[in-house]
């Protein structure tokens, strides 16, 4: 008799991994559910509105665990990472945004906390399993004696954006059960299996509400002038990290009917720098800590298409990646609101993620 493999499932209290928990249960794989507790109250956040992954609803959202663990007949433990995600992900949010540029918290979360503390900790306390499994939309394939992340068969909830820098020997021990199915297929299978969490909302927000405010209130960012491309002041901003790279609404200025968009935050200057539409666009990137799953593409100059955050089509480009992390990307097509601090994220034409890293700057077509 072979005995079951045992996977433990990154629980978070929503319908993804609800369903793939569920689904690995069914498929005789024997069951452990985690959780990462990451709220400790020490930020004031807003009740109401918007869920999010940070805030009071965690509470609610481990009971949803508890419970689907309990019908599932399945462990379930609360790994408590509140110190690690204040100090891996919250300080790296705020001193992002200090220094002008525009952070994305899931893509460290995922890196350092998800697939890292959450599976070391729990192994340290005891729990035994060989595998690790989420309910994030992405596929894990075997090739050229790699293990590869892949996009997910659905375009429109594909999150391997997030997920870039998990290397071939951590992807070698991870499922992603939901990879092969769509969100519509994920709720029907959450109704036919009568999971309590069938059509519960998605949380979309990193921060409950949506509100980064509470993150900064022991040190108020400054508030500063809002400049046009030549310098002139237009008017006054509330702190660098309200703004980001795009951005129109919310600006409290205009110059006649045509819109103005945030070009640039200027962390030297206190500055943020705002312009027509036609200077949100860029032939060229350079990025920096560039993670390549295949080292060996490392220093060619190769084809790719380029993500520049979770909700952007890949592009045709020409990558090129240095001996110390540096990659430079030359897009085909001009592309918009290239923003610092989010990540470049490079696949193949088949969907592999080849590698990605932080944007440090985009270039006009003469650099």
């Amino acid at each position: 008799m072979i005995t079951p493999q045992r996977i433990a499932v990154g629980l978070s209290g929503g319908v993804d991994s609800a369903v793939a928990a569920t689904l690995l249960k069914r498929q005789g794989y024997e069951v452990l559910g985690l959780t990462m507790k990451i709220w400790s109250g020490a930020v004031t956040v807003r009740e109401g509105g918007r869920h999010g992954c940070f805030g009071p609803g965690e509470e609610e959202d481990i009971a949803a665990c508890q419970s689907l663990c309990s019908r599932l007949g399945v462990e379930y433990r609360v790994i408590d990472l509140a110190a690690e995600y204040e100090s891996l992900v919250l300080d790296y949010f705020r001193s992002e945004y200090r220094r002008g540029r525009t952070p994305n918290p899931c893509i460290v979360c995922n890196r350092e906390l998800k697939f890292g503390f959450l599976v070391d900790r729990a192994r340290q306390r005891g729990a035994d399993f060989e595998l690790f499994a989420t309910g994030h939309y992405a596929r894990i394939e075997e090739r050229d004696g790699l293990f590869w992340l892949r996009s997910a068969l659905d375009p429109a909830k594909d999150q391997s954006y997030f997920l870039y820098r998990l290397p071939s020997e951590r992807l070698a021990t991870v499922r992603f059960p939901l990879g092969s199915l769509s969100k519509t297929e994920v709720r029907s299978a959450a109704r036919e299996l009568g999971l309590e969490v069938a059509d519960k909302p998605e949380s979309q927000d990193f921060i409950s509400g949506g509100d980064y405010a509470p993150l900064f209130a022991d040190s108020k960012p400054d508030e500063g002038d809002i400049v046009d491309e030549e310098g002139r002041v237009l008017g006054r901003h509330r702190g660098l990290p309200y703004y980001t790279v795009g951005q129109r609404r919310g600006l409290g200025i205009s110059l006649g009917a045509d819109p103005l968009y945030v070009l640039r935050l200027e962390a030297k200057t206190n500055r943020v720098v705002v312009g027509s539409g036609a200077g949100l666009f860029a032939e060229s990137l350079v990025a920096s800590d560039f993670f390549l799953q295949d080292v060996r593409m490392r220093p060619h100059p190769f084809r790719a298409r380029a993500k520049i955050r979770q909700n952007h089509r890949p592009v045709a480009c020409l990558a090129q990646v240095d001996d110390d992390g540096n990659c430079r990307v030359d897009f085909d097509l001009a592309q918009r609101a290239v923003a610092p601090g989010q990540s470049v994220v490079l696949y193949d034409d088949e969907g592999f993620v080849l590698g990605g890293g932080l944007i440090d700057r985009a270039l006009p077509a003469s650099a």
